[in-house]
């Protein structure tokens, strides 16, 4: 078994995804009430802030034949920022949609339990039942820039529009519904065209490819070659005066068969559980009551060092999530799992369709925490 694996914790207020929009908003010289960071960006009036879904630092640093635009920006450019925890795509263009942390804006994982039910809240595809408003209702960031004069406008994907996940973390910006890159690019100069102002993109290519061919594959490859044309591109076609910023969400890494094990084979893991949660590197187990210390032990024995398990207290305490408000705090796990190295914690049962990915993210690992912030 390999050794076990040092975890990256989340650079909250410092240099993670939360604090790039206060970093523009300083950039651009509004003051919106932001909370301070040590994140400091050039100064411009317009700023466009490109998101590639699944480019984690160590991804940039190690591809350098296949992104040679971006791995330029890497060398000269900032050190690496951090996701949050968990390091998924919910959970991350939330902190940075709001420019708060997982434990205030309340999109804990990839699915979390919905208090007082018995379901499961799948952050990505959403729920009907579910009010966005609701479960997230802190102002974002785009509202606050908007609200102090700044042009804020999204552009991604036309199914995302009225998606729960947008409502949650990008409302109060315009939003350009763009399929292709060309449409991408023409919404991205449109947008940023006048001053201040402040143009997000998003990219979910490269996150695809990875979970079904993984990131040591040829079709990664190829997609990460495809996406740094077009970063170049549309940085070719920005007015010199407009700031690019490429950031990612997370990292991702390939986890082999024999790094996964299915806990539905093992009747203690799910003992004293009712429901499983979060995703196959980092588990939310909702416990019974009472339940939570025997849980923990079992899981513990079960797992040894291929996986950190706490309980939600020792978690919390670690500063894991942030600050945690009290409508956030029964979303999580009464004990959380976070896979080591390339070990996944997959279900049959509840997730057989996460047993057909080959990349994975979601721990605390450098590969999947750390995330490149690229300025041009």
């Amino acid at each position: 078994m390999p050794a076990a694996s040092t975890f990256t914790e989340p650079a909250y207020h410092g240099r993670s995804l939360g604090d790039v929009l206060p970093a523009v908003a300083t950039a651009i010289g509004i003051d919106v009430g932001f909370h301070d960071t040590s994140l400091i960006l050039p100064p411009a009036q317009k700023y466009v802030v490109f998101l590639v879904d699944g480019l984690g630092y160590e991804l940039v640093r190690e591809h350098r034949v296949d992104a040679p635009y971006l791995h330029s920006l890497l060398i000269h450019g900032e050190s690496p920022a951090t996701a949050g925890v968990p390091s998924t795509t919910a959970t991350s263009l939330t902190s940075l949609g709001t420019a708060l942390t997982p434990g205030e804006h309340g999109l804990v994982g990839f699915t979390s339990r919905v208090p007082g039910t018995d379901r499961l809240l799948n952050a990505l595809y959403w729920d009907k039942h579910v009010d966005p408003l609701e479960w997230q209702p802190n102002p974002t960031a785009f509202e606050r820039l908007a609200g102090a004069g700044v042009h804020t406008t999204v552009v991604s994907k036309r199914q995302f529009v009225d998606s729960g996940l947008t409502v949650c973390g990008q409302r109060g910006a315009a939003y350009v519904g763009a399929d292709r890159v060309g449409e991408r690019i023409a919404g991205v100069v449109a947008a940023s065209s006048v001053g201040p102002s402040v143009t997000y993109v998003y990219d979910g290519d490269l996150d695809w490819t990875g979970h079904r061919f993984g990131v040591d594959s040829p079709q990664w490859r190829a997609q990460l070659s495809a996406i740094d044309d077009s970063v170049e591109q549309l940085r070719e076609t920005l007015t010199t005066d407009t700031r690019l910023v490429v950031i990612a969400d997370h990292g991702m890494i390939d986890s082999p068969m024999t790094s996964r094990i299915d806990v539905d084979q093992f009747p203690e893991l799910r003992d004293g559980v009712f429901l499983l949660g979060g995703e196959a590197r980092f588990r939310h187990l909702y416990c019974s009551v009472g339940a939570t210390d025997d849980v923990a032990a079992a899981w513990r024995s079960v797992l040894g060092d291929q996986a950190l398990v706490l309980t939600r207290d020792e978690a919390t305490e670690r500063g894991w999530f942030g600050t945690v408000s009290d409508l956030v705090r029964p979303r999580l796990g009464d004990v959380v799992v976070a896979a080591r190295d390339e070990f996944a914690l997959m279900s049959s049962k509840d997730f057989p369709y996460e047993m057909t990915l080959i990349g994975l993210h979601g721990s605390l690992t450098a590969r999947e925490m750390l995330i490149p912030i690229l300025v041009d």
